[in-house]
């Protein structure tokens, strides 16, 4: 698998507007498992034709799907191994201002502040045109911003539960006396984002995703709230009003931890 991503860098080398490859993701950072496929992520200054990626597509595999656009501009490969092949293709100023904006200038999100921060980070070079994608790298790697820890501590508290009634904490109470459960369940999915995003920073540790988050914290996060993952773990299992007592305490556990 490591000669073919080489071959499909060079591929793409050959383009001028192509700044970067780059492999990213599970496999990168240590979150893998037998389930996971090759993230690829190709940096350029101009949006690279379907015609050349279709053409690249079919030297390797008949099982393709190419210029989806779910969430970022990508192509899929199946490969007859079984292996799949993600790519992403990604602007060069785009990247360079989500930087520029979370690590420099420390604006806060809600939730998942410094995810574009790791994935850089942990990303493995197959091509870099003059060195660009390696200074970026090296740009991040300067220690974890004070200020940007304290604004995302600061906002997504709020977001939990300091903001009183425009919290999630009171958005989720409201729903659970409505018996609105799909409302319940997405307050509960943005509860969480701000979690793990409070979380992230007070260990001043990048946000690595969305995937298998409770493991990753329990490997690198040196303060863990107390009861972490029975918390958790117990949310889920709970009836609507226990989920209330276990949020509550889950915001006052982390606060316990915040520098």
């Amino acid at each position: 698998m490591e000669n073919i991503l080489k071959e499909i860098a060079n591929h793409y080398s050959t383009l001028d507007c192509v700044f970067a490859v780059v492999q990213a993701g599970s496999r990168t950072s240590c979150q893998s498992d037998e389930m996971s496929d090759y993230d690829i992520y190709v940096y350029s200054d101009m949006e690279i034709p379907v015609e050349f990626r279709t053409q690249l597509a079919k030297l390797y595999t008949d099982d393709c799907e190419i210029n989806n656009q779910y969430f970022e501009t990508g192509d899929e490969w199946v490969l007859k191994d079984g292996n799949t092949l993600d790519f992403m293709f990604r602007s060069v100023s785009w990247i360079t201002g989500c930087i520029e904006n979370t690590y420099t200038k420390h604006y806060a999100s809600n939730g998942y502040t410094t995810c574009f921060l790791h994935n850089v980070a942990t990303s493995k070079i197959l091509y870099d045109k003059n060195g660009w994608f390696k200074a970026l790298q090296d740009k991040i790697t300067g220690g974890y911003p004070k200020e940007l820890r304290d604004n995302i501590i600061k906002r997504n508290m709020m977001l939990l539960k300091d903001k009183k009634s425009a919290s999630y904490l009171e958005q989720i109470k409201l729903a659970v006396k409505r018996n609105d459960p799909v409302s319940i369940n997405h307050r509960i999915s943005a509860f969480l984002a701000s979690y793990f995003d409070v979380l992230f920073a007070a260990n001043e540790i990048f946000h690595p995703g969305e995937k298998r988050l409770i493991k990753y914290a329990k490997q690198h996060c040196k303060s863990l709230p107390l009861y972490f993952e029975e918390d958790i773990t117990q949310l889920f299992k709970a009836v609507d009003d226990d989920k209330i007592t276990i949020l509550d305490n889950m915001v006052e556990r982390l606060r316990e931890i915040l520098p």
